[in-house]
């Protein structure tokens, strides 16, 4: 009688994060009724999609894709969410923050004002219109001091709030949804990746991306401590000197707050070679209206943000 050889399989540290969002994706639809993935077509949400198919293939996802889109996104990146979305064949809900301004639910203090901050009052319109119970998104702790202290499952209340000193427990990778109605719960399944992390997944999966990922000339100013590219909606202003630099996004959003880097990363490779030696924060380098009390990111999330 021979006896039974058991192969011993060495999983990465991809292997183990993976399927530990797979866990969490899970989780969602098994305790929530009406969840919800947010999908910007950026690359957090990009590695979100793989996670979801590996949960739920061959079947259909079994909840749909939503973007808050703030009419002022960069198009590469809206063409690029919604051919994606096409071409998984799952539904794609787009809702601006120029929609809720048509309904006076928002109100620019100016024409040139960022909107990145009010798409929390369009996100708080969209979980009523729908009655989203759990919103799924890409948000990682190593990202900015705030989403360090996010749960995994993050508990909003009524008015869509965040409580950070009220936040359940998650001992043993048990998570509780429960929720009552009118509240809602945001999920993070890839809080414990970090930035090198999603690229090194990217480059395992072999996941396409928008092409503004990657080196590119683009004019741009200096403002704000950061580099901003001159477009229709952000102008070059007078007095400032417009610049054709070499530069990639390490993150994307809004036009009017989001900068790229200087870089000459071309693909993934050599991206994953630059962020293992940067030394500032990914949002610390590239989102504008992060370095602003106002609209400190703690802040909004306590209105509602993602």
């Amino acid at each position: 009688m021979s006896t039974a050889k058991l192969a011993r399989v060495t999983l990465s540290h991809l292997d183990w994060l993976e399927s530990e969002a797979i866990h969490i994706m899970r989780e969602v639809a098994g305790q929530c009724s009406n969840p919800v993935l947010l999908f910007s077509g950026g690359k957090d949400s990009i590695c979100m999609l793989r996670v979801a198919e590996k949960a739920f293939r061959p079947g259909r996802f079994p909840f749909p894709l939503l973007h808050i889109d703030t009419g002022h996104n960069y198009r590469e990146v809206t063409d690029f969410r919604d051919r994606r979305a096409a071409e998984l064949g799952e539904r794609l809900i787009v809702r601006s923050v120029e929609d809720s301004m048509a309904r006076g639910t928002v109100v620019l203090k100016s024409a040139d004002e960022p909107r990145n901050k009010h798409q929390s009052v369009t996100l708080l319109e969209a979980i009523e219109e729908f009655g989203f119970d759990a919103c799924i998104g890409g948000a990682r702790r190593d990202e900015e001091k705030a989403r360090a202290k996010e749960r995994i499952f993050s508990f909003r209340d009524e008015f869509g709030q965040w409580d950070p000193k009220n936040q359940r427990p998650e001992l043993w990778d048990l998570y509780n949804a429960r929720s009552f109605k009118g509240e809602n719960i945001r999920v993070f399944p890839i809080s414990n990746w970090t930035e090198i992390d999603v690229w090194q997944y990217i480059e395992r999966e072999k996941l396409a991306l928008p092409s503004i990922y990657f080196a590119h000339r683009r004019p741009l100013v200096r403002r704000g401590g950061g580099l901003l590219p001159v477009t229709e909606v952000t102008p070059a202003r007078p007095g400032e000197t417009v610049e054709t630099l070499q530069v990639r996004f390490r993150t994307v959003g809004d036009i009017t707050c989001t900068a790229p880097v200087e870089s000459d990363a071309e693909d993934v490779a050599s991206i994953i070679a630059e962020t293992a030696v940067t030394t500032i924060t990914e949002r610390g380098a590239t989102r504008l209206d992060d370095q602003t009390s106002e609209a400190s990111m703690e802040q909004r999330k306590k209105e509602g943000y993602f």
